[in-house]
């Protein structure tokens, strides 16, 4: 599996371009990643840093939301928990211009 926490669906047949393709995985991984960052926010919030090693202060609240992106990057290019399949799907499928089937939830 590679690392990744849900296997990666196979890739939809297209007739759009490789390049436009890239650009719409890519998206679809960012808005994982920004999802991710809003799930780890409050794990961070509810931690208790003042009597750790570096405790708190001002500067660990100014570098905490960049690290909690950096996690969020890095647990979404590793796979991440499935929001970017769908997503990307859906954004190929609206490129593309197909309509779903009456009736179909687009899984």
């Amino acid at each position: 599996m590679g690392g990744q926490i849900l296997p990666m669906a196979a890739e939809p047949a297209t007739d759009l371009p490789p390049a436009q393709v890239a650009k719409l995985r890519k998206a679809a991984q960012d808005f994982e990643a920004m999802a991710l960052g809003e799930f780890l926010k409050p794990m961070f919030d509810t931690v208790d840093l003042s009597k750790t090693m570096f405790g708190g202060g001002a500067g660990e609240e100014t570098w905490k939301p960049m690290l909690i992106s950096a996690m969020a990057k890095k647990i979404a290019a590793g796979g991440g928990i499935g929001i970017a399949g769908p997503v990307f799907r859906e954004m190929l499928r609206q490129q593309e211009g197909r309509v779903l089937p009456q009736g179909s939830s687009g899984s």
